[in-house]
């Protein structure tokens, strides 16, 4: 039979599903990974459907498509797509790449530490990881600046009432908003509707009422919510839940107001936490701070440089946390298939 696409792939999760493309997309125009990333938005979008929507993918499904890099200093390139955009930077997504890299042979493992450089669309993120066994153990990376934009904002949320948030950019633009504002709620896998329905009320609201800009990224706007809270256990230090969409958010249709929730702790989230903390003064250079996800799963990020952005302050942050390859897998399309771009149900679609 003669198939209208055929993908390779490597399947890993962080907790997060988080699948690494490795054969099956021609080459893409531009000069830079950020100019290919455009390109694949605007001329072959085909490829995120398919990945991430039924019946290949599933609402928290995240994908990444290895590309060779541009940047004369990056040993590999990768595109991100989720469910609703194309991030310029994704923590879990990068651990996830340089461990399939390694892993795979792709780039040489060297023991006990491999250093190598990948091109985001973001820009060069400097990676870090530790090897034993032929197994990549702890995946650092040198992340792009992150910066607070709001703090201690009040907006007024539909059927929520007022709440206290922060704004800031980690690799996306993050709401940050204290879990204990909402009584009964907890960070935890059984919770996870409520919190759906929460974080997708604060994510309308706070677009509509909170603006943002990246200097460097002109049209990229709030797309996460980040609830965040204390935790008992005691190998972290705080504990998050962030918002993955599968759709956008109508504050007119409750239908819209659900999501999936990022599994691993999220390490552009991390960023954008790192950057309130210091920002408030609770959290300097140089200080680990373990961030842990709703599945208990902990990464470690640190403030190594402050910086500029525009006119914002900012820090550079470092993460690392671990990434499990779980398979392999050739996916295809049928040019009979009446979903050539994949399908959503409204059972556990946004």
């Amino acid at each position: 039979m003669s198939f209208q696409r055929i993908f390779t792939t490597v399947e890993t999760h962080s907790g997060e599903p988080m699948r690494v493309i490795t054969g099956g997309v021609p080459h893409i125009p531009g000069a830079t990974v950020y100019e290919q990333m455009k390109w694949l938005e605007q001329n072959d979008d085909q490829v995120r459907m398919l990945m991430c929507r039924e019946p290949r993918g599933y609402p928290p499904m995240c994908v990444n498509l290895l590309v060779p890099p541009k940047h004369p200093e990056a040993d590999a390139g990768f595109i991100i797509m989720e469910q609703v955009e194309y991030p310029v930077m994704s923590g879990g997504n990068t651990i996830s790449v340089a461990t399939v890299l390694l892993e795979t042979g792709m780039l040489p493992m060297q023991e006990p530490v491999t250093e190598f450089t990948l091109e985001a669309p973001a820009g060069l993120i400097r990676i870090k990881a530790e090897c034993q066994g032929g197994k990549v153990t702890q995946v650092t990376f040198r992340n792009v600046p992150a910066f607070a934009v709001y703090l201690d904002r009040e907006i007024e949320v539909p059927h929520l009432g007022k709440v206290t948030v922060d704004v800031a950019w980690g690799g996306m633009f993050y709401v940050i908003a204290d879990v204990r504002q909402f009584p009964g709620l907890e960070l935890i896998p059984s919770h996870g509707a409520e919190i759906a329905r929460v974080t997708s009320l604060i994510l309308g609201a706070a677009q509509e009422q909170l603006p943002v800009a990246h200097p460097d990224y002109p049209g990229i706007g709030i797309t996460n919510v980040e609830l965040s809270g204390p935790t008992d256990n005691p190998a972290a230090d705080w504990k998050n839940s962030v918002r993955v969409g599968s759709g956008f958010v109508d504050l007119n249709n409750p239908a819209t107001w659900t999501a999936a929730l990022d599994r691993c702790p999220c390490g552009t989230g991390t960023c954008a936490k790192m950057a309130v903390l210091h920002a408030k003064g609770q959290l300097p250079l140089h200080q680990k701070f373990r961030h842990e996800g709703i599945l208990g799963i902990v990464y470690t990020g640190e403030l190594v440089e402050e910086t500029k952005i525009g006119d914002y302050d900012a820090v550079v942050p470092t993460v690392g946390g671990q990434s499990w390859i779980y398979g392999y897998n050739t996916y295809v399309l049928d040019p009979t298939d009446p979903f050539p771009n994949g399908f959503t149900v409204g059972d556990i679609w946004a």
